[in-house]
């Protein structure tokens, strides 16, 4: 340890102590953001660093939901300290995902809620996805259709129709989010939705539903009348 130093040891084996002692709820966001940075600094004292890239981006979902790139230029840190931040989302993610994959979509709505929200709700662009299921409602392709602008993405009906041929589906639920915040549909959202709808309509597929995600929040088309 370099002179003068403070010596963190201490601190993190506490952290630990409470995470191992108490699961995932016995540290505050800003400490387990600490704590992955403790990872890539092991000897920097990471807490006032942790508390100001939260601050940075407005909260901890956001942090872990930007990229790379940006992490490193808006917080002056290094590849190893983005890379730590990733790997926690990258994990989430995964973990949300295992919940619903080979699952009945309709049957496990609030684990697929979850992972949407974590994969979508906080991106500061619009991704647009496709859930193509199976005879059984079970998922079988989770289809990335498109990535835009702050404010848009690309969305066309034959590319979502091709997409549930080929992958030989009897029913699909539409997905995108809102980089706003608001998961309120546009008028476009919801005329999209119904030509992708009639298109579907002749080949035996089934739209059960399109899903707007933002902020901690999402907007059910099915569960509001809307289709």
């Amino acid at each position: 340890m370099r002179d003068g130093a403070p010596d963190a040891s201490g601190h993190r084996a506490r952290l630990r102590k409470r995470l191992f002692e108490g699961g995932p709820e016995a540290l505050h966001e800003h400490e387990l953001v600490e704590y992955l940075l403790a990872l890539a600094l092991p000897r920097r004292d990471t807490k006032a660093l942790a508390k100001s890239m939260i601050a940075d981006f407005g909260g901890f979902a956001q942090l872990l939901s930007a990229d790379a790139d940006t992490i490193m230029r808006r917080c002056g840190v290094t590849e190893n300290v983005a890379a730590a931040i990733k790997i926690a989302q990258a994990s989430a993610i995964r973990l949300l995902k295992a919940r619903v994959t080979g699952q009945t979509m309709l049957g496990s709505w609030q684990a697929l809620i979850d992972y949407l929200a974590a994969d979508m709700g906080f991106l500061p662009i619009e991704r647009v996805r496709v859930l193509y299921l199976n005879a059984k409602n079970a998922l079988i392709r989770d289809h990335l259709l498109s990535e835009g602008s702050v404010d848009e993405a690309a969305v066309y009906v034959r590319e979502v129709i091709r997409g549930a041929v080929d992958s030989h589906a009897t029913a699909m639920i539409l997905v995108h989010n809102h980089p706003s915040g608001d998961p309120q549909p546009s008028r476009q959202d919801i005329q999209l939705t119904r030509e992708i709808i009639d298109a579907a309509r002749p080949l035996r597929i089934s739209v059960h539903d399109h899903v707007i995600v933002g902020a901690g929040r999402h907007f059910s088309m099915r569960e509001k009348g809307l289709i």
